[in-house]
């Protein structure tokens, strides 16, 4: 495993044509990724948290994707290596399978996937889709993995095949499909869905019993699962997004420091400033000024 400063990029090798890349970019400044990729393989890109910026052509052409999004980038005539900036405090994953592997996984089930038939293997593919709550449980398992060394390839093959058949499970098959993984996704489902209330509420969070008595979900699970899921405690992932939505706010020049702390849920401008500071290094007003 590469470190990246508080972070870490970590290419495995499932088996020949199968590849996995795992990056986690832990602190506040963009970091950058480069993979050589030829026109054999298609890319399948998703950001579970943060966001990253795919470069292509030697930079002529970028992608965005942002937090619980995906890609797939397939052009059988020209490489594409992977050359990417990770915004600070993202996790991405990408898996690389070449075509002769992939026609070996689905070619029984090649009306699944439209670009396995013959008269579209010679198509380029580029699809932007979003993560379903079942590949986003294989997706943190493979980033959060943590069992003995001796078994992590087998472990990693058998979460990518997971994942491979999730994103490509057809919407009508969908319940059948997801069975194994129900209790999963609906956790997941719940853990997403406490994001969004502390984010909607942020001036006036509900406490973590009120939290989990509103999603569902048992204290411990929702602790355990929003860490997991976002890595970070449900109020320590607060505070940053009310950090990074304080400074966007002081940035548009539309609202003064006691305005700001008041909108993220600040009654004092004293304990705003103070936040603010700590995490940045500097107050709200010399930020402005650039002082």
């Amino acid at each position: 495993m590469e470190n990246i400063a508080r972070g870490a990029a970590e290419v495995t090798l499932i088996e020949e044509g199968f590849q996995v890349v795992r990056l986690k970019n832990e602190t506040d400044d963009t970091a950058h990724f480069h993979h050589d990729v030829d026109n054999s393989y298609i890319q399948f890109h998703f950001c579970l948290k943060g966001e990253v910026e795919l470069a292509f052509n030697e930079g002529s052409y970028k992608l965005s994707l942002s937090e619980q999004n995906s890609y797939l980038l397939y052009n059988p005539s020209r490489d594409l290596p992977i050359n990417l900036n990770l915004k600070g405090h993202t996790w991405f994953i990408c898996v690389l399978v070449s075509i002769k592997k992939f026609h070996s996984l689905f070619s029984p089930d090649a009306q699944h996937v439209s670009f396995l038939s013959a008269e579209n293997k010679d198509k380029k593919y580029y699809v932007d889709g979003s993560i379903s709550p079942s590949m986003a449980v294989a997706l943190h398992q493979l980033m959060n993995y943590n069992l003995n060394d001796a078994i992590k390839r087998l472990y990693f093959k058998g979460k990518s095949y997971e994942l491979m058949s999730l994103y490509f499970n057809s919407p009508e098959d969908a319940d059948v499909e997801a069975c194994p993984f129900l209790v999963d996704e609906e956790n997941m489902r719940k853990i997403k869905k406490a994001k969004e209330i502390i984010i909607d509420r942020m001036t006036n969070p509900p406490s973590l019993s009120e939290l989990s008595m509103e999603i569902g979900l048992s204290l411990k699970k929702l602790k355990e699962g929003f860490k997991e899921v976002y890595g970070d405690t449900v109020y320590g992932f607060l505070l940053e997004h009310k950090m990074d939505y304080a400074r966007q706010l002081l940035d548009s020049g539309q609202h003064n420091v006691n305005e700001v702390g008041l909108k993220v849920g600040y009654s004092t401008a004293s304990h705003f400033i103070s936040a603010f500071k700590k995490k940045y290094g500097t107050t709200p007003k010399k930020y402005l000024t650039g002082n």
